[in-house]
């Protein structure tokens, strides 16, 4: 439900000159489920890109060389949803990546790969992957290097990220609290632009709540749970927003990078709302991410029972 139909790929446009700095997003009221204790830099990355960042982590930057690690399995994932009260169905495609006790996941488009992923990759060196796989598997491979070097578990044991628990319930009951966790790292003043680059239709209504007026954008949907008109022009959307919040979904399509870029550019917040890539995500905080929620797998919906996610902040709200 996080990983919905995303903007396809976009080419990146030169930037106007820059903008004023908006808000940016600091620690908001501790939700039900989450600790209260404070939360402390998370370790980030110098790396511009992912693939810089896949270069770092193939050098040895980040822990150990990847060559020397297995991904003891592949896993390929497809399921449909549609919540109560709402008339689109959610289809989602996932690969995921093992590699010790940590998971990596990335959604992709359908049709973008074929079960027999888990036949060529499974116990492949990990090196491998994050060079010649597919992007998507790459985006998996990635993310299950980082999860495994720095767990997000470990994250928040050591103050770097702050838990949250996702109530035992329905599908709905928890995509509203996961969405509520996620609109909770904004901190916007009442009636500001928030680009919404991926449209899950709990998350529009959660920034609402929070006083922002969304701008959503995605490429397989026309239209809000609500009739607000989305668009497939993720740069209008990047030109006018005061703050983004981005699916994971966008490392996988490449349209990440220019994301990033283009919130750097204007000095604007950047939250990334991530199944897909969470510890990918969250490699960028302070380098142009603001904020990350991360939801490593076994993924909220795959679940009627307490599951975790993590939030993490840049220190300087950049």
């Amino acid at each position: 439900m996080h990983s919905t139909p995303q903007p396809l790929p976009v080419p990146p446009r030169p930037a106007p000159a820059r903008a004023p700095r908006a808000a940016t997003p600091h620690p908001a009221p501790t939700p039900a489920g989450t600790t209260s204790a404070a939360v402390t830099p998370a370790r980030t990355t110098s790396a511009a890109s992912v693939d810089q960042l896949v270069a770092a982590v193939l050098a040895g930057e980040h822990g150990p060389l990847p060559s020397g690690l297995v991904a003891t399995s592949v896993f390929w994932i497809h399921h449909g949803t549609r919540l109560a009260g709402g008339d689109t169905t959610y289809l989602n495609q996932y690969v995921l990546v093992r590699l010790g006790g940590s998971f990596g996941g990335c959604a992709f488009e359908a049709g973008e790969l074929t079960p027999s992923i888990c036949h060529d990759h499974s116990g492949a060196p990990l090196d491998v992957l994050l060079r010649d796989a597919p992007r998507p598997v790459r985006i998996a491979a990635l993310d299950a290097y980082l999860a495994h070097v720095h767990p997000h578990r470990a994250a928040a044991e050591q103050g770097e990220a702050e838990p949250v628990t996702l109530p035992a319930g329905t599908p709905e009951v928890r995509a509203k609290a996961r969405d509520a966790a996620v609109a909770g790292l904004l901190d916007i003043t009442h009636g500001a632009e928030v680009g919404l680059i991926g449209v899950v239709n709990p998350l529009v209504a959660a920034i609402r709540e929070q006083g922002g007026e969304p701008l959503p954008c995605d490429f397989n949907l026309k239209a809000t749970q609500w009739g607000d008109p989305v668009t497939d022009d993720m740069h209008e959307v990047l030109d006018r927003a005061e703050a983004v919040v981005a699916t994971g979904m966008t490392l996988s399509n490449g349209s990440f990078d220019t994301i990033l870029a283009r919130c750097r550019d204007r000095e604007i917040p950047l939250i990334v709302y991530a199944q897909s890539g969470s510890a990918v995500a969250r490699a960028f905080l302070g380098a142009g991410v603001t904020a990350v929620s991360a939801e490593p797998f076994p993924f909220s919906q795959f679940s009627g029972e307490e599951t975790v996610l993590y939030r993490y902040r840049a220190a300087d709200g950049t």
